[in-house]
């Protein structure tokens, strides 16, 4: 997730959002799409600059992704599909907001995969009752090299953010040319972390979850017809300092496709400049569960520092 505040507020928006959105559409791909040629060269200095130095890198992850480097550099800087959006959104005094929540594209999933595999394969684990509980035991070599290419795609996640938030200022300038922008929240969800809780070294996976360290801001969005919400950690050590990441479905993606119809899709995001069509049913609001509920059970893990809703949702 990343989110930055802008001096815009709602006042300047026009009635009509759809050129908006047409127009972020146009400057980040979404779904499986890629850039035609490496984003980063267009960054800033800073974000090009990492962007290169994690793809001379490239090189040292599983032989088995080596084929997907120029992929890899191009869907820098692209949205993805599922529940990966760009929004525009408001808070309650008016100002204007852009979100965006993205993770590690096709690069990401391939090497989830290569080393899922590797580990369903290793002797300790043949004797599990679930393939899924596969497992790899510190200090060996399986280990150590999951443990390389998984923050690999975790730094990948994060440049891939930095460069889609940077393109979304960009198309926010060329329709508002006086616009500014604050510094960047950004934090991770669906990782993992090595932190030291209870004074034990720990690797800490935060699946649905975000690290909410006392003083740390994050961010907690929920459906694309829903509330989204800028948060401070209150650092609950019984949490392992930790949040939910966002209101999490209440059905799933099938589900949601026989239970709503367009008509219901439209009537949920009533408001929202967005797609309203057979191909995000399985989005809609009504999949989710209820955000301000979710909010209401991790008062003991999080303040409320804003409440946005969006006003412009663009899914993958």
């Amino acid at each position: 997730m990343a989110a930055l505040k802008t001096s815009l507020t709602a006042e300047a928006l026009p009635d009509d959002l759809r050129a908006l959105r047409s127009a972020i559409e146009a400057a980040i791909p979404v779904g499986r799409d890629a850039h035609r040629e490496p984003a980063c060269a267009a960054a800033s200095e800073a974000v090009a600059t990492k962007t290169r130095a994690l793809m001379s890198r490239f090189g040292e992850l599983d032989a088995g992704v080596q084929k997907l480097e120029g992929r890899a550099a191009n869907q820098i800087g692209s949205l993805g599909g599922g529940n990966h959006f760009i929004e525009v959104c408001l808070d309650t005094a008016g100002s204007v907001w852009l979100m965006l929540h993205s993770g590690s594209r096709n690069i990401g999933a391939q090497l989830a995969a290569v080393h899922i595999e590797r580990a369903r394969r290793l002797f300790h684990n043949q004797e599990l009752p679930d393939r899924d509980l596969a497992v790899f035991l510190a200090g060996t070599p399986a280990f150590d090299a999951y443990r390389r290419d998984l923050y690999w795609a975790q730094e990948y996640a994060a440049l891939n953010r930095a460069v889609m938030l940077e393109r979304l200022e960009h198309v926010v300038v060329r329709f508002f040319p006086a616009a500014t922008f604050d510094a960047p929240v950004s934090c991770h969800h669906n990782y993992v972390a090595e932190e030291r809780h209870f004074d034990e070294d720990l690797l800490v996976t935060r699946k649905g979850a975000i690290r909410a360290g006392k003083g740390e801001l994050g961010i907690i969005p929920g459906s694309m017809g829903a509330k989204s919400f800028i948060v401070r950690g209150l650092g609950n050590a019984l949490s392992f300092e930790s949040a939910s990441h966002g209101a999490g479905r209440r059905m799933s993606r099938t589900q949601a496709k026989k239970a709503f119809s367009v008509a219901d899709l439209a009537r949920q995001t009533a408001g929202v400049e967005c797609r309203k069509d057979a191909g995000v049913l399985d989005e809609a609001p009504k999949a989710y569960k209820d955000i301000d509920h979710v909010m209401e059970q991790q008062r003991d893990l999080v303040e409320i520092v804003a409440e946005l809703k969006q006003v412009v949702c663009v899914k993958g």
